[in-house]
């Protein structure tokens, strides 16, 4: 019997199977790829190649697409846009779901827009114009770093090596233009910059290539960097080569390129000797069991360079992609635009072409792809471009082309291999950065200055300003020679002799002669490039650095205010008469006549004598009472009263000037000055005096907000002083002026009679001015530094600012009304004469007396000491017997004396004489 089923029942059941049970998903035998690029180049000749062996391994791989295989289309776009876009069309039409290529960066950008109106992804291995950006072309990836990446490496071995101005050298099209705004935006955040830019077309003739360098070489610096297309022919370096710029002055840094072109070619002597001193970049290529496998694989291929790995591990990344897509159940099919269609009937046949439906999530899928390839990590980071990778540092010389050292973004340069610096955190300053032994252009190991100031054919032009006071800062001589000399171009040619090379130059002074030149427009005519820089006594203040670059300061300077020295500090007054040299003599006076007169009276005057330290306080007291004329000891002798009038009417004289001074001085002396710094003269109404063509008119208008009404603005130093003494109240007098201590301070050693009131203000100094960004400024800087090492600096501030007395100028400034020792030099001539005449008649008449004794001693029969047998001995005895006969009194002298005459025939009267003198006691 048989089983009978409801139709109804069957089909009810068949509808309720479709519904529930969803369709599988169908894996396609086939996966069609795009690939469009120029075949016939450095890049695509091994990129073709590497395509072709990564779709041979995916399809041999059984773990990934799991039987669906994937056909490559390729099309050549001939390095031009037309072809290029044509080429993508023709592939759209086959039915691909992504699109790897192009090469170059003009062709991406125009396929790019085709991807994006199309929705299908457009995969590229070597287009590096980082304005292919993510926000402009969404559907746009890059398996390759961009050019910004590289620039940065660049821009850190630029840094590395302490050059600051470079010239860019670089193909003018999308990749150089967009590569050196990359270059240019890296430099500027080192405070580097792009001197001058040389852009080349792609057909440019030799005539024109050597037009383009000869000119650069007019520019100081010789830093080139080189950012092109792959060039086998490397006419650059050819060219100059003949133009002698492959010379020890040059550095020329190439960005990968020329590690593509050197990779991809045969090299020979020829070649690397053209090439000798060049450093560029080359992508660092991990070792991994990847690399060595498919480096074994195409052996007989040599031309493999990065790129062309990018494009190996680019295909298996579309693979990865698919495959995940798949898994998801996710159909691989394709339809017709409805914008296209209205296009049918033209001649391009658009409407053939068909889009792949799942264009956008392919896209994500391919985002999220992250897996080690043979050329490193494959990875998208923002902007849709693969993580950045690590660089070699390559360099060419006689023997080849050398690894000199590695760059990592986590840990800088370094001559070992990067690994694993990815999860470390870069410092903004790396302290063991090190690179190896470069060869430099000329063969030379030494690191280049990188530009040059001028040759002798184009010295550095220097502008100075001719000064008509103040001349022993700068001046030009007023003769025929037109020399410019002074402190602050002594200080400038010193300095130069420690900068580390020759700097030719030629000095230009500014200014009419009769006046000095107004110091902005100097700083001005720096800034507008009428001339290199800038030397004098030029202060170094904000509204200038902003136009100018500033060496180091080499005089420290500010702003005092000046006044007629009216000091109202009293205290020493009575010291102002006489200079201190005139108080010293008066003093050593005192006491040479304290000696003398004891010495005279010593014999005869008994209130000379007596104990030691009684004679030592009655002589210094006698000595100085004569000044008020009340002496407790009267002279006895007439060589004493002869010193003592001589004396007495020279310290009347003295007495009388003294009296007279010091009342001149509490005469004139005038009420305490208002004027008591620059607080007190902002606040008053008074005129002030300042030096013309100098900031401080800048500075007291705009800062101190005064009005220009009181500011009068003068010259000389002789307009300084016959402004002040005018005073505010009359006609172009000042009550004060303000201006740089070193031109006060000058002004001060010439002339007396003023002084500097208040602390100085706006601390400022002197610096050498240069053009912005000049190279010459940081090593000037560094050479003043050495100078003030030295005591060049110091003869230099002699030589000019203290060119007479400058010691006794610094130490002590006199009083313009005090007495000096000139004034009283007869008197004391005639003083000194008359008391030495007293005391050689004293000394002459003691060794005549004495002379008698010894006489008066040999006839008598008075036993005396036995003399010594030596003539020393004997002399020193006399000597002892002369000082102890002087110390006798003169009476006792002359009564022995009296005696000796009356009784010249009995001895023994003058040995009771000589005993009785003896019982006369000895004061």
């Amino acid at each position: 019997m048989g089983l009978g089923i409801d139709p109804f029942v069957a089909i009810t059941a068949l509808i309720v199977a479709i519904l529930v049970v969803p369709m599988g998903c169908q894996r396609p035998e086939v996966v069609n790829l795009g690939a469009v690029f120029a075949f016939d180049s450095v890049i695509g000749r091994a990129a073709k190649v590497a395509l072709e062996a990564a779709v041979s391994d995916v399809n041999a791989n059984t773990t990934v697409l799991k039987g669906t295989k994937l056909q490559l289309l390729m099309e050549d776009s001939v390095c031009n846009v037309f072809h290029g876009s044509l080429g993508a069309f023709q592939l759209l039409e086959k039915e691909v779901v992504a699109m790897i290529g192009p090469i170059s960066s003009s062709v991406a950008h125009t396929i790019s827009d085709i991807a994006k109106g199309l929705h299908f992804p457009l995969i590229s291995f070597a287009a590096t114009d980082p304005t292919l950006s993510a926000l402009q072309f969404p559907f746009f990836l890059r398996t390759t770093p961009n050019d910004a990446h590289q620039m940065s490496v660049l821009v850190d071995l630029i840094n590395f090596y302490g050059w600051k101005e470079v010239i860019s050298v670089y193909s003018d099209d999308e990749l150089g233009r967009n590569g050196v705004a990359a270059l240019d935006d890296e430099l500027y955040k080192k405070r580097s910059r792009i001197s001058y830019k040389v852009p080349l077309s792609v057909h440019s003739n030799e005539r024109f290539l050597t037009d383009a360098l000869n000119k650069s070489k007019s520019i100081g610096p010789r830093v080139y960097i080189l950012h092109f297309g792959p060039d086998p022919l490397l006419r650059i370096f050819d060219i100059a080569k003949k133009l002698q710029m492959m010379t020890h002055e040059y550095v020329w840094l190439a960005t990968d390129w020329l590690s593509v072109t050197l990779d991809s070619s045969l090299m020979d002597n020829g070649t690397l000797k053209l090439l000798e001193g060049v450093v560029g970049l080359r992508q660092h290529i991990p070792e991994s069991e990847k690399m060595q496998r498919f480096t074994y694989n195409l052996q007989s291929n040599r031309s493999m360079n990065a790129y062309a790995l990018h494009a190996y591990d680019t295909v298996w990344m579309i693979a990865y992609g698919i495959e995940k897509l798949l898994n998801e159940g996710i159909n691989i099919t394709f339809s017709y635009s409805e914008k296209l269609l209205h296009a049918k009937g033209t001649k391009l046949h658009l409407e053939k072409i068909k889009f792949f439906n799942s264009g956008e999530l392919l896209l994500e899928k391919l985002l999220k792809v992250n897996f080690t390839g043979i050329a490193g990590q494959v990875q998208f980071g923002s902007g849709r471009n693969v993580i950045g990778c690590d660089y070699e540092i390559i360099n060419v010389n006689k023997t080849g082309v050398h690894t000199v050292g590695f760059w990592s973004k986590n840990g800088g340069f370094s001559v070992v291999a990067p690994k694993n610096r990815h999860s470390q955190k870069k410092t903004s300053f790396v302290s063991d950065e090190k690179l190896g032994d470069i060869t430099w252009p000329g063969g030379g190991r030494d690191r280049p200055r990188g530009w040059v100031i001028a040759d002798s054919a184009d010295p550095l032009k220097i502008v100075v300003p001719r000064r008509v006071s103040f001349v022993e800062f700068v001046t030009e001589e007023k003769n025929s020679s037109h020399r410019i000399q002074g402190f602050c171009i002594d200080v400038f040619i010193e300095a130069l002799k420690f900068v580390p090379y020759s700097v030719p130059y030629i000095f230009e002074p500014f200014g009419n002669g009769h006046s000095s030149p107004n110091y902005n427009q100097l700083i001005q005519m720096v800034t507008d490039g009428v001339y290199d820089a800038a030397v004098g006594d030029i202060a170094i203040v904000p509204s200038r650095s902003k136009l100018v670059d500033f060496s180091q300061p080499y005089a420290s300077t500010g702003l005092v205010v000046v006044i007629p020295a009216n000091d109202d500090n009293a205290t020493w007054i009575f010291l102002r008469p006489f200079t201190i040299r005139l108080w010293c003599v008066v003093l050593v006076s005192f006491m040479v006549i304290a000696v003398v007169i004891w010495i005279l009276e010593h014999r005869i005057n008994g209130d000379f004598r007596g104990p030691p330290r009684r004679q030592l306080v009655t002589m210094i007291l006698f000595s100085f009472s004569t000044l008020f004329k009340r002496n407790q000891e009267d002279t006895i002798s007439n060589l004493a009263r002869l010193v003592m009038i001589v004396w007495l009417f020279l310290l009347m004289v003295l007495t009388a000037s003294y009296t007279a001074n010091l009342t001149s001085i509490l005469t004139v002396q005038q009420l305490p000055s208002a004027i008591t710094g620059i607080d007190s003269l902002r606040t008053s109404e008074v005129p002030i005096g300042y030096q013309a063509g100098t900031f401080t008119l800048e500075y007291l208008t705009y800062s101190l907000g005064m009005a220009r009404s009181r500011l009068v603005p003068l010259d000389s130093t002789e307009e300084y002083e016959k402004a002040l003494k005018l005073g505010p109240t009359n006609w172009g007098g000042v009550a004060a002026i303000v201006d740089e201590l070193p031109y006060i301070e000058l002004f001060l050693a010439e002339r007396t009679g003023f002084k500097i009131v208040g602390e100085p203000f706006m601390h400022r100094g002197w610096g050498f001015a240069f053009k912005r960004d000049s190279p010459l400024a940081v090593d000037m800087s560094t050479a003043i530094l050495k100078l003030s090492e030295t005591r060049k600096l110091q003869e230099i501030r002699r030589k000019w600012l203290c060119k007479t007395n400058c010691a006794e100028k610094s130490n002590w400034n006199p009083e313009p009304n005090q007495l000096h020792l000139k004034s009283f030099k007869g008197l004391y001539l005639v003083c000194i004469a008359i008391t030495v005449s007293a005391f050689l008649v004293f000394v002459l008449r003691m060794i005549r007396q004495f002379v008698r004794y010894r006489r008066m001693e040999r006839t008598s029969s008075m036993p005396r000491a036995s003399w010594s047998a030596s003539p020393t001995m004997r002399l020193r005895e006399l000597v002892f017997d002369f000082v102890e006969f002087v110390d006798e009194k003169e009476e006792a002298i002359k009564k022995m004396f009296r005696s000796d005459a009356s009784n010249n025939n009995s001895p023994s009267h003058v040995v009771e004489v000589q005993e009785a003198d003896s019982e006369v006691p000895r004061n």
